[in-house]
């Protein structure tokens, strides 16, 4: 049916429009053969059951392998991550170790500090005590020039008082 009304369609377009206005495929139609159905339709059946079985066998197979990308993307993505907390692991472990280092300096700086605080404390005291004699010993000094102007006041003559 569908050979036929090719073949009257070109041949009404050809009839009506004059040779100019022919298409080049219209002389093809009418050279075709009529087709019959029922022979379309069972050698369409035939290939479509000569090769459907394998078609519905290639797409189970791709939806499989389909699925299995999806759990090996999965489980990648999981692996991704392991490494990736894998590296802040390391990189928590090499903040630490920083942290101990840093933590070591702060510990020797304060012992460093609390030698010097305590050096400091002691020569303060050291100071004092050399100010404390210094000052006895400059109160002696003066005491003892003080002791020495006496006696020179005593020892110089006095003029005897008459009565």
């Amino acid at each position: 049916k569908a050979g036929a009304a090719r073949s009257e369609e070109g041949a009404g377009a050809g009839a009506a429009g004059g040779p100019s206005d022919a298409s080049p495929d219209e002389g093809v139609v009418e050279d075709l053969p009529l087709i019959d159905e029922k022979a379309v339709e069972q050698l369409t059946k035939g290939l479509i059951s000569h090769y459907l079985p394998d078609l519905q066998r290639s797409k189970s197979a791709l939806q499989e392998l389909t699925q299995n990308q999806v759990v090996l993307l999965e489980t990648l993505e999981q692996e991704i991550s392991k490494f990736k907390e894998c590296n802040s692991i390391l990189d928590i472990n090499a903040l630490f170790s920083e942290a101990k280092h840093y933590h070591n300096k702060l510990v020797n700086i304060r012992n460093e500090m609390m030698m010097l605080h305590e050096k400091t404390s002691k020569l303060k005291k050291r100071a004092l005590k050399l100010q404390q004699k210094r000052q006895k010993e400059e109160l002696e000094r003066e005491q003892q020039r003080e002791k020495e102007l006496e006696r020179e006041k005593q020892l110089t003559a006095k003029p005897a008082r008459r009565t």
